[in-house]
């Protein structure tokens, strides 16, 4: 590594949002685990153009090259920085006399997702296609403090995308950080209101004990994932559903909510008095092309106390009040100025205020949340075969140790439900499944 002073190699600094991926990266990677690795993967239906996909990276690289960064610290400030060396974007996996080929897919991806390296040696993304005689996967992984998931869906639709001329137009014109822009249009007097009425809100949140489930006896050993994609019945159905239960904008509402029911459903008895989930807010306009790197977000809650969960239509009517609440006060905003002062702490003290409860120092977040929503890429073709099937992935702190990501592709839905082993098990998730499709599909 450089020495402290050294700037000639320095690309950029991260902005506050890459500062709160990262101290959540060096959560994971205290528990011996591979830090903030994420995943968006693609199944596809035939074999697709190797070549075409190939140089699309590679110019994907050569327009952005801070895909060949490396994360270093410089001081107490962490920085992307050139590397003597740029290394690969593109690897292939092939296993052509695999008895079991589902099983070689997942094992491949389960495998790169646990993948163990230094943070200053990691690649920020890379791109993985593993294929076999009839399946094909195609799999995106990146580390967090890279870009959000809004960001790794950008980065897929600008390979998807056909016309040069298009893809010029992702990530122009060049923004600075999202956050930085919405702290610049407050006052200082403001910000400190802000970051008053941030603190108020997590003081709140922490008054109620989180309900954690996951098996805290043991320790983490590798995430696993299982992925369910819902047939275009049951997915209308719960459209429906979600629109009657929370309104035209509030399906992330409802999927956490019956989220909470499925998991009280496993154990009622399951100490603790709420359900708290982190989920984040893109900072991005809708259908805006930039920013394509580095995180664009800030952080809000969904708690339910364990009084409601018994009565859907309380629990959804609590959780839409307490979501209105915190657009009507701002809280999405409030929550920039913390994270910018957030930014200079350590990353073990950024962790902690970020995990633990202010008053009993539990920690704060019974399961991770993310519902990508609608995934457009470029009418389900990629490099000349169709997408069958889009799941998402990442890496948990332990606890909670498990986490529901969520996104919808031709007008399916796909669930992909994370989780750390062995303090979660397969057949456990495999009946929460049940419960959350019972949840989902009933009135």
């Amino acid at each position: 590594m450089k020495t402290t002073g050294a700037s000639e190699d320095i690309i950029q600094i991260l902005n506050p949002a890459d500062c709160f991926t990262l101290a959540m990266d060096e959560e994971i990677r205290k528990e011996q685990m591979p830090g903030s690795l994420c995943g968006f993967a693609l199944e596809l239906a035939h074999t697709l153009d190797i070549k075409a996909l190939e140089q699309r990276i590679d110019e994907f690289g050569d327009r952005f090259p801070l895909a060949f960064a490396s994360l270093q610290q410089r001081g107490k400030r962490f920085f992307w920085c050139t590397r003597e060396q740029r290394h690969p974007l593109f690897y292939q996996h092939t296993d052509v006399n695999h008895a079991d080929e589902d099983t070689f897919h997942k094992d491949t991806v389960v495998k790169l997702l646990n993948h163990k390296q230094q943070r200053e040696t990691l690649p920020p993304l890379e791109f993985h296609l593993i294929y076999s005689a009839s399946k094909n996967t195609f799999l995106m992984r990146w580390i967090h403090p890279f870009c959000d998931a809004r960001g790794a869906d950008l980065i897929l639709k600008y390979l998807c995308t056909e016309s040069l001329e298009a893809r010029n137009h992702f990530d122009l014109p060049k923004l600075e950080p999202l956050v930085s822009i919405q702290l610049a249009k407050y006052k200082w007097w403001q910000k400190i209101g802000f970051f008053l009425k941030a603190k108020r809100y997590i003081a709140k949140l922490d008054s109620l004990q989180s309900i954690i489930h996951a098996d805290t006896s043991l320790a983490p050993r590798q995430l696993n994932f299982n992925t369910y994609t819902l047939s275009l019945e049951h997915t209308r159905t719960i459209n429906t559903l979600a629109r009657q239960q929370v309104g035209l904008t509030g399906t992330s509402l409802y999927y956490a909510g019956c989220f909470m029911r499925a998991l009280h459903k496993m154990n009622p008895e399951q100490p603790g008095e709420a359900y708290c989930t982190p989920y984040a807010f893109n900072l991005r306009k809708n259908k805006a092309l930039s920013p394509l790197l580095s995180n664009h977000v800030a952080p809000l809650f969904a708690q339910a106390p364990k009084a409601l969960l018994h009565d859907k239509a309380a629990l959804f009517q609590h959780l839409k009040q307490q979501n209105s609440q915190a657009m009507r006060e701002k809280l999405d905003y409030a929550f920039l100025p913390v994270m910018w002062a957030a930014s200079w702490l350590s990353l073990e003290q950024h962790g902690e205020k970020l995990r633990k409860s202010v008053y009993t120092g539990a920690e704060r977040n019974s399961f991770w949340f993310s519902d990508i929503g609608h995934v457009d890429l470029s009418n389900s073709a990629f490099f000349g075969s169709d997408i069958t099937k889009i799941y998402h992935l990442c890496q948990i702190s332990s606890p909670p140790a498990l986490a529901f990501l969520s996104c919808q592709f031709n007008k399916q839905l796909t669930f992909s439900y994370n989780f750390i082993e062995p303090l979660f098990t397969q057949a456990w998730i495999e009946r929460l499944h049940k419960n959350m499709l019972e949840e989902l599909l009933t009135p």
